[in-house]
């Protein structure tokens, strides 16, 4: 079930300068309110998918590992029971739109440490995850 479908802003860090700060569409599902999943017990049942927004000052790829903090700690996510990816939508570029970046679902992976995301790790899902991640998203 989508919690929160919404333009997320973290405020970064450097005080009134605002370093490092930017917003991001943050979409947070909560598979144990799924209705349709009774009685099913899932290892990771937060699904958070964090997609680049026109109009930040930062790509989500650069800050995962600080928003990743900032959600957790907002949304009160234990980040053990929580599957972290970034959505990257199909592009299409060119003078008549020719030329095209394919969609992907990135799984992101980080070390905590003292409640704190680093060393962010990628990986494209693979099929099963990224079909059910994909439908998530889709409805």
């Amino acid at each position: 079930m989508l919690t929160y479908d919404d333009i997320y802003s973290w405020e970064g860090w450097g005080g009134k300068l605002r370093l490092g700060s930017g917003k991001c569409w943050l979409r947070i599902f909560d598979l144990r309110k799924d209705q349709t999943a009774k009685g099913i017990a899932f290892l990771k049942p937060f699904i958070v998918v964090i997609t680049d927004v026109a109009d930040s000052k930062l790509t989500v790829r650069s800050c995962s590992g600080h928003i990743a903090t900032s959600v957790t700690h907002e949304f009160n996510i234990d980040p053990s029971r929580m599957l972290w990816v970034e959505y990257y939508p199909l592009t299409t570029y060119g003078q008549q739109g020719e030329k095209l970046i394919p969609e992907r679902l990135d799984a992101v992976e980080f070390e905590w440490q003292e409640d704190k995301a680093i060393k962010p790790r990628w990986r494209s899902l693979q099929p099963p995850l990224l079909e059910a991640v994909k439908q998530l998203i889709d409805s």
